[in-house]
């Protein structure tokens, strides 16, 4: 993560004009360089054709992979995968193209530095006000995104997660997908629980006058932030990312200590 890369973000969105969009699931993607630098700083390398629109980026300890397309033939752009490890299981994640940025780097900020708590990943959600039907769904106030844990099979027990903003829809059927999000059934509860955190929050996201939003129903309003103010909370988000995942580093290399070994003082023998 260098200092031109970190002037490259500043000199755009200093240029712009910032405007509350909310909700946050219509929002739109933003900037991706809120998921990319917050890796970077965290140590992990670009692996991937610097002249390619793919990016693609590995952790230190080269377990996690994400992997940014915006060419896919498919509906996801970022994939993120765990390998599986002696201690650990692989998992998987995918999201799709209007993902906002910034929720997705709530998910990626926690597998950097992981939160001191592990709340429950609905704690956040039914805190919000987003309503919980019998079934586990969850929906926005809005009723555009949705919430859902989804087993397997009827065989298995162990749940992935499912969330997906649509276009409103007539009764039972529902509109056209905007966006989605598949966390498999092995993604750890904390990254899910910061993933949902930063969905669900109420604060407004900022974006450009011209920025691309998720739907025309996304509320846009002058933002009380000066644009160097956006900047700023950026470079100090990934100073403090830098500064967290240095100290983890440290901790995961600090040899464990050693117990002193105790010897009982023996009487001089006499002569």
């Amino acid at each position: 993560m260098s200092e031109r890369q970190l002037a490259a973000f500043a000199d755009k969105h200093a240029r712009q004009i910032p405007f509350d969009t909310s909700p946050r699931h219509l929002a739109g993607p933003g900037d991706a360089r809120h998921v990319t630098h917050g890796l970077a700083a965290a140590g992990w390398s670009a692996v991937s054709d610097p002249l390619s629109a793919e990016i693609v980026l590995r952790s230190p300890d080269l377990r996690h992979r994400l992997q940014f397309d915006p060419q896919s033939a498919t509906s996801a752009w970022w994939r993120l995968r765990a390998e599986l490890t002696d201690k650990e299981p692989g998992w998987y994640a995918e999201f799709g193209e209007l993902v906002p940025a910034e929720v997705l780097a709530g998910f990626t900020d926690a597998l950097v530095a992981p939160p001191p708590q592990q709340p429950d990943p609905w704690q956040a959600v039914t805190s919000a006000g987003w309503y919980r039907d019998s079934g586990g769904t969850a929906y926005s106030p809005d009723s555009m995104c949705h919430i859902e844990l989804r087993p397997l099979s009827e065989f298995s027990d162990r749940p992935s997660w499912h969330v997906e903003t649509r276009e409103p829809g007539h009764g039972e059927f529902r509109g056209p997908r905007i966006w989605h999000a598949y966390l498999d059934e092995r993604t750890p509860a904390h990254l899910v629980g910061s993933f949902l955190t930063a969905l669900v929050d109420r604060s407004p996201l900022q974006r450009g006058m011209y920025d691309r939003t998720g739907h025309y129903s996304a509320v846009q309003e002058p933002s009380p932030l000066r644009p160097q103010q956006v900047v700023d909370a950026h470079t100090a988000r990934i100073e403090s990312l830098r500064a967290r995942a240095r100290s983890t580093r440290r901790q995961l290399t600090r040899p464990a200590p050693t117990l002193a070994k105790t010897h009982t003082a023996q009487p001089a023998a006499r002569r």
